[in-house]
């Protein structure tokens, strides 16, 4: 086995084997091994299967020790293994344990067996579920302490085992050797000393037990794997954390140098009977601040209003003053007075928790144009962290993908070889026994073992889960009597003409409109509902399940009991109809309904669905195959859940009056396991700082921070790796799969439907002409051909009618097609299926169909129309390229042509025809005008303003009248403007090639829209006319480069997935329809007028009671605006939900619901709980996995198809691209030549040498400390001593500025670096000089702590801060131009649904989401709201503000002052509208900005590893050069050649250990064992681009670059090179060795050569003679 490596059997492990082994140690440690490239197999790892083709265990084998069959385990880690019956590896080391116990020891091998025989591994993993089971169970019996000491005792028994088994520590295959052991071991250690100790009692030590959870991991090989795998990936993800964390801490500290001590401003009563009493110490009473009554607070609001001093920041009402005092909000939580409580804020603006809250809190106390900082930190965290984070994971899944794949393909090939070794072996001795057998055997037989055999050469793939044997006689009787009707010529004609039925078109179309028939019976579900509906409803229910029984009962009949449900799909339908029988039968248990009827139903139509069908394939395909995955996320939900509530539990039981003034327990705990797990389920979901603020209330933030950062971020890791995982499963979703049979009947039967029509009505027109008979069928037949052009000839030869239409149509006969001909035509793979294309399809963009024409004049040009007309797949990208390329490189020319041609076509007609000469001039003329580039420059600068000036419409336009006036003319003055352009376009280009560009189309529409608006103002009747035009808007789509390529990108990459976008649209149904089964009519409550808050249970019941009640003048009864009454409610709360805004009040409405006309009760349905989370799970997550997979294939499809180019940049940014790669290099700039001066050379070096670099980067460090010790209260002494350190961080930078400034003279300030140090430094001076009063209203003192901190942006420098960060920084900046891009298309999105905001909602009553700060007054407010809501954060506060419609709620009679509009009220159904269509717009384009930025990521390591090399890395190269060679002899030591390549940058870097790489370059050597320059940069270039003719050519190239650029070369002559000399070393040794053997055995010659003499007396020196002897023979022994 050792000189062989691969393995040829299973060897029992005797004593033979374990002298070899040592033999086999001892020789490799005194020579060198020569099998160093071993690596341990994949597919042989200890705790999976061995392969199937190693053949069934032999007897003997099974839990008895064995020579391992991995080389690299036997060779290496001298170890031996051991198969349970189960087929599976278990691994051990081969040497003595304890000290006594060898591996042929029989209580060891009795140990191992128990170890690896599976009932063992079964009782612990029942042990371990029992355990988890009873810790979260809570006030448990007190005979479960007995349960809990027998599973201890069971895990004591289980170390024991292992311990004797494996050893402690010696060898890798060790108890100690394995983590999870040591995990195993410090519970059970720790567990066995606190169980009698009174210290169990505590929650920090019952904690400590709920690890035995994790012990789930190690009992699976597959989580066990994951988990692996998880450690890789967060391992590279460790620079991308690194980077993570200095953003933070950044963030930070501006955080603190901004809004340090804001959000204690508040609004204080200010007295004003006793003007002495009011001043103290210049701020106010401090007895009367302090008072908490005196603080301002907002109607139904917690905490005081914040205000500021400041123009734009909140202020106080009327008879209030803004003072700083009291603590800061959420329990003094939320705030920036010291560092921890900064990185915690900017954490969870990181992971975008409730952001609204703490946007409102720091614009109300320091002001709007703070709004930049966080706009900058969103987009920062919010975007780009993650995008970072998405892209590493991604790049780590598909590289482990590919690794799996790669081994996998190795094991098979390495098992081929092994049964193919193994049949050569044998093939002789059975070659006569095959030949007699042969004889005696059937054809049948024959087949039978040519099976049996080919499943043993390929079982090494998946071994058999089931026995081949076949079932006994008695079965297939059995089977054939019941399930098998054939019992008369009467039944087998039945059995024949239901078979007709079901198999025929019509039939399957039948099912599918009784399907979508059902499924808008159950949506017309809703409260309140009369009684004919209900009834009605109740009937159809009973006519739909009777349906759905009789086509069961048709197809039994068909196809008998055993034909029937060999099908999976019958099995679900038989499973439908019993469930819909049995709710018809129990009508009282709802749940049937809800949960499994109702389902089963919409799941019933993907049958006759092939995107649906095809992704809920790909779907159950990758659940299969990430099942350890999601087990892995499960358990840690689990754990996590139990953790909690161990540490929280009695926490939120003891301490519960912190939380609540009434001292009653929150939703939101972890007193029990459900809370507990609900609890963690929401902080997954994104949201967790409200709980944070709860649990560190009653527990303190020493335990909820770590807690709660556990959970956080090992969960979303999890999270995210199954996100990428099933995003990257969706992403080879291909719609042109195969169509299933019921789909390919349900296209026939449309396709006979439309024939059937089309050919009645073509008789009738034919008829009302009278045209003759031939003429009709001229007439016809090409309209029938147009009609079924899209269908195949399967489906036409299937459909008879057709047939004999056309052998009449043409006078032709035709031999019929029989059934059985028909149907095998279907069923031919030659035959190919295509589905027909809409005619919508054909042409998407449309801009200039000239070319069409001019192709379809010619037969040829239309018959390949023809055969392009229809697609395997009905797709719009062969159309949309097409017109892309006919438009987005020739429109002007195109549209110009096409002018001409008309213009040279109506010349020839009137040649002579002054009019025409005329015409032809003017046409000329406007053609000109229309393409001259300082017309479509006006017409931009038109367009820009014509846009800018609706943002000046807001509520105080009334009160600027000149602007008013100014606004009125400028209105009349673009709309003519843009119809003078649209003129001169109609007259250079025609109303046809105008109107067949959608981009003019566009142009027409605002056109239309700005005279609707000028008519609007005319009539007060039409001034909703007037509020439209804001739709002027879009004329920006069709003026810039830009906004065209992104949205051609987003169409191509969107329009493929709207299948997609049906069946995630047919989900939510489904969840819609079961929302109001459970909910409807449910979450109305009885309110008290008084306090706003709804009755307890216990006074009011129901809503009779409620009406009985003496205040019912208010309506007490009122239901939520949020609720599930109807479809349509539930598809508005589930968008909530789906964004996580607003879903909270939905699921406690949810929870305390009990039924109809009902009072809700806390918590009464706590189960309700499951139908959210199915949701979250099933109707969010996988659907957005769906949507973003789909995306993903077709950005990839359209980027393959435009040559690999980013296809968000124009072609002119495509040209930039170089450009801008070469400024993200280090070197990219040429440095300042170096002064001759020797005292300014000498400050030159110490400048730019690299140590002062790395100075300057730790005193800006330092610098950020001092920041970081601040606070809002500290001591006098405390900002002394931080005046002082500012002053000489801002001495020694100004030093810092001199040296630069003397060494670098003029060329300082080519550098942006450099401009911006010097800045800092002024303003800093300036800030320090200046008298205290001026310099803190100039440059306040924390802005110039933050100036100083700015320059800490050079750790981000190329080639001078960390390289981890420059190659995170770069997929960045190579992405920014696309970004650019969409990140204009986002923010004309913005502005357009502002303006729409300021028309409809400027004067919604302030409530909720809406407020001074958040609202649709004027333009930047309006911005600001949607800036919330692009971030999916706010929105739900707003929409509930909007929902003010009533009398109740808001007054439509309102007096608006500054203006004419009366009213405070809202509109619901536009706001559901607006809020909706830009969250779906917004996130359509945002997730595409994702996309761009994360397919960057992943394409730079393939640009890496295929580019070429550059004139940067030639440069770095010669720079790493310099290094190694001072004095410029052009020659390096070949001792120094490994650390030359390894100092080397990316891609001629070579890692240590690279020697042998060297050695093999084979690099000619020079006198003294040197090598030149040269010959390392050729080979090294070599080894990067491989070999072949461009290569060579590109060598020649370098070699002659270096040539003329070292014109006087030193000659050399290599006399060796390196392959040679490590030949010669090699030889060399041998011989040594050899001469060192021989003297060994001459000595020992001369030893046996001395007689002995024995005289009685002892020599004195022959024990030192001897002694001396064997030290010299055991030193040549050592030498050799």
């Amino acid at each position: 086995m050792l000189t062989s490596p691969e393995p040829k059997g299973l060897v029992p492990f005797t004593a033979e084997s374990l002298e070899l082994i040592k033999n086999h140690i001892a020789k490799k440690c005194n020579e060198e091994h020569e099998e160093e490239d071993l690596k341990p197999s994949w597919g042989l790892e200890a705790g999976k299967k061995l392969p199937f083709a190693y053949g069934t265990l032999p007897q003997g084998t099974v839990s008895e020790p064995l020579e391992d069959v991995d080389p690299y385990y036997y060779v290496k880690r001298n170890t031996f293994m051991v198969l349970n019956r189960n087929r599976v590896i278990f691994r051990f080391n081969a040497v003595s344990i304890l000290c006594t116990l060898s591996p042929l020891s029989s209580l060891r091998r009795a140990v191992i067996k128990v170890l690896v025989h599976p009932l063992f591994r079964l009782l612990i993993l029942i042990s371990v579920l029992t355990d988890s089971i009873l810790m979260c169970m809570s006030n448990l019996p007190e005979w479960i302490l007995a349960v809990e000491n027998t599973l201890l005792g069971i895990y004591t028994f289980e170390i024991l085992v292992k311990v004797i088994a494996r050893g402690i520590w010696a060898g890798s295959f060790s108890f100690l050797g394995d983590l999870w052991n040591w995990l195993d071991f410090s519970v059970t250690l720790f567990e066995l000393i606190t169980r009698s100790s009174p210290l169990s009692s505590l929650p920090m030590f019952k904690t400590i037990r709920t690890l035995r959870i994790l012990k789930i991991i190690p009992l699976n090989h597959g989580l066990q794997s994951i988990v692996v795998t998880l450690v890789q990936c967060l391992k590279k993800l460790l620079g991308a954390i690194a980077l993570a964390l200095f953003f933070l801490t950044v963030s930070s500290l501006f955080g603190m140098g901004l809004f340090m001590g804001n959000l204690k401003h508040k609004c204080v009563r200010w007295p004003q009977e006793d003007g002495n009493d009011v001043m103290y110490n210049g701020t106010g009473s401090q007895y009367h601040i302090l008072e908490r009554e005196n603080f301002y607070y907002m109607e139904g609001a917690r905490y005081a209003l914040l205000c500021g001093n400041k123009t734009d920041a909140g202020l106080c009402p009327e008879g209030y003053m803004c003072v700083k005092e009291g603590s800061n909000p959420d329990n003094g939580f939320t705030s920036f007075d010291n560092f921890g409580w900064a990185l915690l804020a900017m954490f969870r603006l990181m992971t975008q928790d409730y952001p609204e809250l703490l946007y409102h809190q720091i614009l109300y106390a320091s002001g709007k144009i703070y709004m930049i900082f966080f706009v900058l930190i969103s987009f920062w965290f919010a975007f780009y962290m993650a995008s970072l984070f998405l892209g590493i994971l991604t790049m780590a899944y598909e590289q482990e993908k590919q690794r799996a794949s790669e081994e996998s393909r190795d094991m098979d090939s390495k098992c081929h070889q092994t049964v193919k070794e193994f049949e050569e072996e044998h093939e002789g001795a059975e070659m006569e026994t095959t030949q007699i057998e042969m004889k005696k055997r059937s054809p049948t037989s024959i087949n039978t073992t040519l099976d049996i055999l080919e499943d043993t050469a390929l079982g090494h793939k998946e071994e058999p889960e089931t026995s081949r044997k076949e079932c006994p006689l008695c079965w297939y009787k059995f089977t054939k009597t019941c399930f098998i009707w054939k019992c008369s010529p009467c039944w087998i004609k039945l059995n024949e003409f239901a078979d007709r039925i079901i198999t025929h078109p019509l039939f399957d179309l039948f099912l599918v409109i009784c399907i979508i028939l059902n499924i808008c019976f159950l949506a017309l579900e809703h409260f309140p509902m009369s009684e004919e509906l209900m009834s009605l409803l109740a009937i159809g229910n009973l006519v739909f399940i009777g349906i759905y029984t009789i086509e069961m009962i048709l197809k039994i009949i068909a196809m008998h009991p055993y034909g029937y449900f060999q099908i999976s799909w019958h099995i679900f339908d038989s499973i439908l109809v019993v469930l819909g029988l049995t709710e018809m039968l129990l009508a009282d248990i709802e749940e049937i309904t809800v949960f499994i009827l109702v389902p089963l139903i919409f799941i019933k139509l993907g049958k006759y669905a092939p995107p649906f069908k095809n992704l809920m394939r790909i779907l159950g395909r990758a659940l299969v195959a990430l099942k350890d995955l999601v087990l892995l996320v499960s358990i840690f939900i689990y754990f996590s859940a139990v953790f909690g509530m161990k540490l929280f539990g009695r926490s939120y039981k003891d301490c519960v009056c912190h939380v609540d003034q009434d001292c009653q327990r929150q939703r939101w705990h972890m007193s029990d396991f459900l809370h507990a797990y609900v609890t963690v389920f929401r902080i997954l979901c994104g949201e967790w700082i409200e709980t944070l603020w709860e649990c560190m209330e009653v527990a303190g933030e020493a335990w909820c921070i770590p807690f709660y950062m556990m959970v956080i971020l090992i969960g979303n890791l999890l999270i995210l790796y199954l996100f990428v995982a099933l995003v990257s499963s969706f992403a080879s979703y291909d719609a042109t799969t195969e169509v299933s049979k019921e789909a390919k009947n349900l296209q026939l039967a449309v396709a006979w439907i439309k024939m059937v029509i089309n050919c009645v009505l073509l008789k009738i027109l034919c008829k009302e002409k009278t045209v003759s008979t031939e003429a009709t069928d001229q007439t016809c037949d090409p309209s029938v051909k147009e009609n079924i052009s899209g269908h195949t000839l399967s489906e036409l030869s299937n459909t008879q009618t057709f047939l004999r239409y056309k052998d009449q149509s043409s006078g032709t006969e035709k031999t019929p097609v029989t059934e059985s001909e028909s149907q095998s035509l279907i069923a031919s793979p030659s035959v190919s299926e295509t589905v027909p294309i809409a005619s919508g399809e054909s042409d998407i963009e449309n801009l200039d169909n000239k070319e069409t024409r001019s192709k379809s004049a010619n037969g040829s040009s239309k018959e390949k129309m023809k055969q392009s007309s229809s697609s395997e797949c009905s797709t719009v990208d062969i159309a949309i390229s097409e017109e892309e390329e006919m438009v987005y490189e020739h429109e002007k020319s195109k549209l110009h042509k096409n002018g001409y041609e008309r213009k040279s076509s109506a010349g020839q007609v009137s040649r002579e025809s002054r009019n025409g000469k005329i015409w032809r001039n003017i046409r000329k003329t406007c053609c000109k005008i229309v393409e001259n580039s300082w017309f479509e420059c006006f017409i931009g600068l038109v367009t820009l303003l014509c846009t800018g000036t609706l943002a000046l419409e807001d509520i105080y336009i009334d009160q600027r009248k000149t602007i008013k006036i100014f606004l009125e003319y400028g209105d009349m003055i673009f709309a003519y403007i843009f119809i003078l352009e649209m003129l001169l376009k109609w007259v250079a280009y025609g109303f046809k090639a105008y109107f067949s560009n959608n981009w003019y189309k566009l142009d027409f529409m605002v056109v239309i829209v700005l005279c609707l608006s000028l008519i609007g103002k005319t009539r007060e009747d039409l001034n909703p006319l007037a509020s439209i035009k804001f739709l002027r808007a879009l004329r920006v789509l069709s003026q810039f480069e830009r906004m065209k390529v992104v949205l051609r990108a987003l169409i191509k990459t969107t329009l493929p997935a709207v299948s997609v976008f049906l069946v995630c649209l047919m989900i939510w149904l489904l969840f819609s329809v079961m929302g109001v089964f459970l909910f409807a009519g449910k979450f109305y409550e009885c309110i008290d007028p008084t306090r706003g808050e709804r009755f307890s249970v216990f006074e009011v019941m129901n809503k009779s009671q409620c009406e009985n009640l003496v205040f019912n003048e208010s309506m007490p009864w009122e239901n939520a605006k949020l609720n599930f009454d109807n479809v349509g409610n539930g598809f508005l709360s589930l968008f909530q939900v789906a964004t996580f805004n607003g879903w909270i009040s939905i699921m406690n409405s949810a929870i305390d619901s009990v039924g109809v006309y009902m009072q809700p009760s806390f918590e009464h349905s706590l189960h309700m709980y499951t139908y959210f989370i199915i949701f979250v799970v099933f109707g969010l997550f996988l659907p957005l996995c769906m949507l973003i997979g789909v995306i993903i294939r077709n950005f990839n499809k359209q980027k393959i198809k435009q040559g690999g180019s980013n296809i968000f940049i124009t072609v002119k940014q495509k040209k930039q691209y170089r450009a801008l790669k070469k400024l993200l290099y280090a070197d990219s700039q040429k440095p300042a030549a170096r002064p001759r001066n020797k005292f300014q050379g000498f400050i030159c070096d110490v400048v730019t040498h690299r140590v002062f670099n790395v100075i300057i980067i730790l005193l800006i460090c330092f610098q950020a400390t001092t920041i970081m010790i601040q606070n809002d209260e500290q001591s006098p002494q405390i900002e002394t001593a931080v005046f002082w350190m500012n002053s000489l961080f801002t001495m020694l930078f100004t030093l810092e500025c001199i040296l630069k400034l003397t060494a670098f003279r003029c060329h300082y300030f080519t550098s942006a670096w450099n401009v911006h140090d010097f800045m800092v430094v002024v303003f800093s001076i300036t800030g320090l000089l200046l008298p205290l009063s001026i310099g803190q209203y100039f440059v306040p003192p924390s802005l110039v702590q933050l100036l100083l901190l700015s320059r800490i942006i050079h750790v981000l420098r190329p080639g001078k801060g960390p390289k981890v960060f420059h190659d995170l920084m770069l997929p960045l900046m190579l992405s920014l131009p696309a970004l650019l891009n969409i990140a204009l298309l986002i923010f004309l999105v913005m502005f357009i649904y502002a303006i729409f905001g300021m028309y409809n909602f400027a004067y919604v009553k302030k409530e909720a989401g809406i407020n001074d700060v958040s609202n649709f007054e004027t333009f930047g407010s309006s911005m600001l709201c949607l800036f919330q809501v692009t971030t999916f954060s706010g929105w739900d506060g707003m929409l509930d503000a909007i929902f003010n419609s009533q009398w109740s709620d808001c007054d439509p009679d309102k007096i608006n002052p500054g203006t004419q509009v009366r009213g405070d009220c809202g509109s619901p159904s536009v706001g559901i509208f607006y809020f909706v269509s830009y969250i779906l717009i917004s996130w359509l384009i945002i997730v595409n900005m994702y996309v761009v930025l994360i397919m960057e990521f992943l394409s730079i390591p393939s640009k890496r590893k295929n580019r070429t090399l550059s004139e940067d890395d030639f440069r770095r190269f010669f720079k790493v050069w310099n290094r190694f060679d001072p004095d410029r002899t052009q020659y390096i030591d070949s001792t120094k050649l490994s650390d030359f390549a390894a100092a080397l940058d990316p891609p001629l870097f070579m890692a240590k250990p690279n020697k042998g790489q060297l050695v093999a370059m084979d690099l000619p050597m020079a006198a003294g064992d040197r090598i030149h320059c040269l010959d390392i940069l050729l080979a090294f270039t070599k080894r990067v681009m491989g070999k072949d003719e461009r290569v060579e050519k590109i060598l020649s190239e370098i070699e002659s670059g270096f040539m003329l650029a070292n014109p006087f070369k030193i000659t050399y002559e290599p006399i060796t090179t390196t392959l040679k000399r490590k030949q010669e070393a090699v030889s060399a040794t041998i011989i040594q060795r050899a001469y060192k053997s021989y003297r060994l055995r001459q000595s020992d010659k001369k030893i046996q050569d001395i007689p002995e003499i024995d005289d009685g007396r002892e020599d004195p020196n022959s024990k030192g003679v001897h002694s001396g002897q064997i030290e010299e023979k055991a030193s040549i022994q050592t030498q050799i």
